[in-house]
């Protein structure tokens, strides 16, 4: 899975996670945030989430905190 993290217009970042298939930049196209925090690939196995790689057109890579973010979002999800 492929993933932008935003910031939205309060400062916060939001995660947004899509299939391989998508490119960032189709993806990025279809969000209103003006920002792009990061951008890279997902996985999700027996340590967690993992964020690695970059979106060379958004010009921008999966940063150290990002996995931890997109935990925290799935964990505080409302059901």
């Amino acid at each position: 899975m492929k993933y932008i993290m935003f910031e939205d217009f309060s400062g916060t970042a939001i995660p947004v996670i899509f299939p391989n298939r998508i490119d960032h930049e189709e993806m990025r196209e279809q969000m209103p945030y003006t920002k792009v925090l990061s951008a890279g690939y997902i996985s999700y196995g027996p340590e967690g989430f993992r964020c690695h790689g970059s979106s060379k057109s958004l010009e921008a890579q999966a940063g150290p905190g990002d996995a931890d973010l997109i935990a925290a979002a799935f964990a505080n999800e409302e059901s």
